[in-house]
């Protein structure tokens, strides 16, 4: 998978497609390939952090920090497959295993009410003080049975996200 679309074959769309789960179709692939190559800027096959950031709608997102941990240095199968969270076809338990990626800033696998209070900060900003930020944190916490000193797992955001109707969606523009 070079950095044109015409070196993009059939057989790489077809297995860029399983390895995303089928979240996207045929068209939308070659759509994101032009996109992929407009980013990767020299041409390596690879989107850095800084390249990321060149996407406005990105850049001025308040939890970009933290999204760019997962996306430097990322090759075209694996672009495809970090933007399939995003996509109407992929399942809840995708788009719930992305937000808990957000979350666990260490990649260890738990979410610390510190981690939870950090996103709420970026996301938040100046706009609320840090007490209520913990408070409202806390209660949240509370009514979905856990408590401020508990470590949140995969399947505590599954329990706690599963049945919220949760929305994430972008469209991907088929040329």
């Amino acid at each position: 998978m070079g950095n044109s679309s015409s070196m993009l074959t059939q057989y790489d769309i077809e297995e860029v497609q399983q390895h995303c789960s089928n979240a996207f179709s045929q068209q939308e692939i070659v759509s994101l390939y032009k996109r992929f190559c407009q980013l990767d800027r020299n041409g390596g096959g690879f989107v850095s952090a800084e390249e990321f950031l060149s996407v406005p709608e990105f850049a001025v997102n308040p939890l970009s920090q933290r999204v760019l941990r997962m996306v430097d240095g990322l090759n075209f199968k694996e672009f495809v497959a970090f933007l399939s969270a995003f996509s109407p076809r992929a399942t809840l338990q995708q788009k719930i295993e992305f937000i808990f990626k957000v979350y666990d800033s260490d990649g260890n696998g738990k979410v610390t009410f510190n981690d939870m209070l950090d996103v709420l900060h970026d996301l938040t900003g100046q706009f609320i003080s840090e007490k209520q930020r913990k408070q409202v944190l806390t209660q949240v916490l509370e009514e979905a049975g856990y408590t401020k000193d508990s470590l949140l797992v995969l399947s505590d955001f599954v329990k706690i996200l599963g049945s919220s109707g949760l929305k994430m969606e972008v469209e991907v523009p088929v040329d």
